[in-house]
């Protein structure tokens, strides 16, 4: 029994056997308190620098327009838009830092992914083109490319890219803001597009934007005095 008292007498000492642990224990290794290691929480999701993964409905991050980056943070943990594990990750974090994580994720310059094969009949196709290019005037609606510009690669500060998604993803943001469970700040001016166009027009678009090859090293259009075809809060400057 002997070989057991030594250590709990030896303990009870308290200081000499902190003392002890603290000199055979290793040292934790402190995370580098980088912007980087900070989004890490995103990576599963949007994948590392926000390049994308292979599930379509997780959008890609990087190289988007940071206004707008900032725009959705704080819509997710407003509520305007909804998806509880985003909602939940983002309830309790400042204008600040989500404004850092627009920054960080926009200044990405990663490759987008190639475009998907069309699924679709070439009449389909033709249609969503017609729809990018040429808009809808019988109903006032705008050709894409007026505002996300002519090589659908965004605008700042607040209007991002089209290219290098999935035409189910693009059907579904669409058809989130037809039915009102995603919301932008007013005017909102996606919401009247997609609430305006037949559910074949969506399809059709999507299907043509998805198709479609990126430039290399695309990045957003730069901010300008241009004037855009509708009122969009998206390009207002910052309320906060």
């Amino acid at each position: 029994m002997v070989k057991y008292v030594f250590p709990f007498v030896f303990c009870l000492l308290g200081s000499l056997c902190s003392v002890s642990i603290a000199q055979t224990a290793p040292l934790a290794e402190k995370a580098p308190d980088t912007m980087e290691a900070r989004v890490q929480a995103c990576v599963a999701c949007h994948g590392q620098q926000g390049r994308g993964v292979d599930n379509v409905y997780f959008p890609r991050l990087a190289g988007k327009p940071t206004g707008y980056l900032y725009n959705q943070l704080v819509a997710f943990r407003e509520g305007r838009r909804k998806y509880a594990p985003m909602n939940y990750l983002l309830a309790y974090l400042p204008d600040t830092y989500l404004q850092q994580m627009a920054v960080y994720f926009s200044e990405q310059n990663q490759p987008l992914p190639p475009p998907a094969h069309p699924n679709v009949s070439a009449e389909v196709l033709k249609r969503g083109q017609s729809l990018i290019l040429g808009g809808l005037p019988s109903k006032n609606i705008p050709a894409c490319i007026a505002c996300h510009g002519a090589d659908l690669n965004g605008r700042e500060p607040g209007i991002p890219g089209l290219l290098g998604l999935r035409a189910d993803y693009i059907s579904a943001q669409l058809g989130e803001w037809r039915y009102g469970t995603r919301t932008a700040l007013a005017p909102d001016c996606m919401q009247f597009i997609a609430s305006s166009l037949p559910e074949a027009d969506i399809a059709a678009a999507a299907a043509w934007l998805s198709s479609q090859p990126a430039t290399a090293n695309a990045r957003p259009l730069k901010q300008s005095a241009t004037q855009l075809p509708l009122s969009c809060g998206s390009q207002q400057p910052s309320r906060r």
